[in-house]
């Protein structure tokens, strides 16, 4: 199936294309997202390697665990369907990648790559849970691990697996997607992948013992302003957390979350948006809008991760014949960064990128890759990219 086809067989997507991007500005009183504009990004797009990869000149990939198989190097069986990721800096160099699970039985697991990145260890960090979708590293090290159930709660995990995982209900019972670190200001901002989905905002009540806290929802008003209202119930006894306030914004799905300085990066797939929200001016704008233009690169945006150099890179939830990644530069151009193709990426969509301490090293997850048949999902498999990534920006 062809990328634009896609579009209007998804549930609203003719009609959301027949709107354009006037209606979707005045619902979220934003009139700064401007008219798409396209770059060369990394440059063109070789021929798929061995991996099924399209990279730009000068990048490679590898595989570096694949879903119920033992990691290379390890006898520890990987889950399937891996998810959101996250790097930890490890104490001899090298460093500790962690991944959630998406299949019903949930969890996540942590490979240790060496100084010089090659696999040293894999292990399990979470059981007991359903269908861990994405999630956020902490400033302190650990890892937020998130149920995309209703009933979905976020959990505190220790990448090294030595600590048991804890749950935290105070910041809210919901549909959880991924989650974003405000250390600056003392609080975390958290996705719902629901078409009605909101957006929260917890502060917790001593950092950063995330136990307890307050849990608010985001009401868009005109020109952009956010207003933060309390949650009044996070543990949604009566009714859905998103339904509690009145008049609090619809973000469609949101998905993909990053704080960036003062820009946190939102994601929302089924409108094929990407938000900055301006945490110290409290007010958001659409800097990417994949029905705005029938050039634009990307469609059902999902999962985010930034650059050391401001890089803004973005997967697609779209199991179309070649789903890709973008990236967006400082300057809010786009293009395309990697696309994944071929039969052993069919029906599968990209999640969970994210880079390395040093920012050297990319993963990403083709979460259903390696189909049996047109009929069965594959298990998954995580990929590393390296290449000439752009320097980190001047501190």
């Amino acid at each position: 199936m062809r990328r634009r086809e896609f579009i209007g067989l998804g549930v609203g997507g003719v009609a959301a294309v027949s709107l354009g991007a006037v209606f979707w500005d005045e619902l979220f009183g934003s009139s700064q997202s401007g008219p798409l504009r396209l770059g060369r990004g990394y440059g063109p797009l070789g021929q798929p390697d061995d991996n099924g990869v399209r990279l730009p000149d000068g990048f490679r990939s590898r595989i570096v665990a694949r879903g119920g198989e033992p990691v290379a190097g390890t006898d520890y069986e990987w889950h399937v369907a891996s998810d959101g990721m996250a790097a930890f800096p490890h104490d001899d160099g090298g460093f500790v990648l962690v991944s959630n699970s998406e299949d019903f039985e949930g969890g996540a697991s942590a490979i240790r790559f060496g100084p010089e990145g090659d696999v040293e260890d894999a292990y399990h960090i979470l059981s007991g849970t359903t269908q861990n979708c994405s999630g956020g590293g902490t400033p302190w090290g650990t890892w937020l691990s998130c149920e995309e159930v209703e009933d979905g709660r976020v959990w505190e995990c220790d990448p090294s697996g030595r600590r048991r995982a804890v749950p935290h209900s105070a910041m809210g019972i919901f549909k959880h997607e991924a989650a974003a670190v405000d250390e600056r200001r003392r609080r975390v901002y958290l996705t719902e992948d629901l078409i009605d989905g909101g957006l929260y905002r917890y502060t917790p009540a001593r950092w950063p013992d995330l136990s307890a806290g307050l849990l608010e929802i985001a009401r868009v008003t005109n020109g952009g302003r956010v207003d933060w209202v309390e949650v009044p119930d996070p543990l949604a006894r009566r009714e859905r957390t998103r339904r509690q306030v009145p008049g609090s914004t619809r973000f469609e799905r949101g998905e993909g979350i990053w704080l960036d300085g003062d820009t946190l990066y939102v994601a929302t797939t089924a409108d094929h948006r990407v938000h900055a929200y301006d945490v110290r001016r409290g007010r958001i704008e659409v800097i990417y809008d994949g029905l705005a233009s029938r050039s634009a690169p990307l469609l059902r945006v999902d999962q985010l991760t930034v650059s050391r150099a401001g890089e803004v890179f973005v997967c697609e939830d779209i199991a179309t014949d070649e789903i890709d990644m973008g990236v967006i530069t400082p300057d809010r151009r786009v293009a395309k960064f990697l696309s994944v193709t071929g039969p052993q990426h069919r029906g599968s969509e990209l999640t969970g990128v994210t880079f390395d301490p040093s920012g050297s090293r990319m993963f990403f997850s083709s979460q259903r890759a390696f189909p049996e048949s047109d009929l069965e999902p594959g298990p998954g498999a995580i990929y590393e990219i390296t290449g000439r990534f752009k320097a980190a920006r001047a501190a």
